[in-house]
């Protein structure tokens, strides 16, 4: 029997929070299990996932992840889940109790910021330690990136002129 395939194996992103990359500075990334329902994860296989409003909270030592928002699956008539229900972040005790101590800094907060399948199949949930970012901050960062862009315009149009 032959060897799986790369694409196989390869990390496939069934969503992105890029309200985050705006809103918050990261500071530290950790990567979570999630414990789902069987039509939720067919569901996100299908893609109906929101990750705009998520945040994870911290309860009795447990991560719970809250506001994702999953999609009905349309093809499960009565026993569907509930879209916006609370769902268990699956951590090593040692995390959970590190991010329980960062949170309770003043402004630190730990929001989701990619959900993917991993390797096996099984979905994972990227998430972050972060701070959000001032109306300042996020000028300087547009700032920023628009610098970026016009040397890369000048650098191709260079490039094309050399030709």
């Amino acid at each position: 029997m032959a060897g799986k395939d790369q694409s196989d194996a390869r990390e496939r992103a069934t969503a992105t929070n890029r309200k985050a990359f705006h809103q918050y500075e990261v500071l530290e990334r950790f990567e979570a299990g999630i414990a789902l329902y069987g039509t939720e994860v067919k569901a996100l296989r299908d893609g109906r996932v929101n990750l705009g409003d998520a945040f994870v909270r911290i309860e009795n030592e447990e991560a719970w992840l809250w506001q994702l928002h999953i999609g009905p699956y349309r093809a499960a008539f009565y026993d569907n889940h509930e879209p916006l229900r609370k769902r268990r972040l699956l951590l090593h005790k040692k995390e959970i109790l590190r991010l329980m101590g960062l949170v309770r800094q003043k402004g630190l907060t730990v929001v989701p910021l990619r959900i993917y399948s991993g390797p096996r199949g099984l979905f994972k949930v990227e998430i972050a330690l972060v701070r959000g970012k001032t109306q300042g901050d996020k000028r300087d960062a547009i700032r920023e990136r628009e610098a970026n862009r016009e040397i890369q315009r000048v650098f191709r149009s260079k490039q094309k002129v050399g030709r």
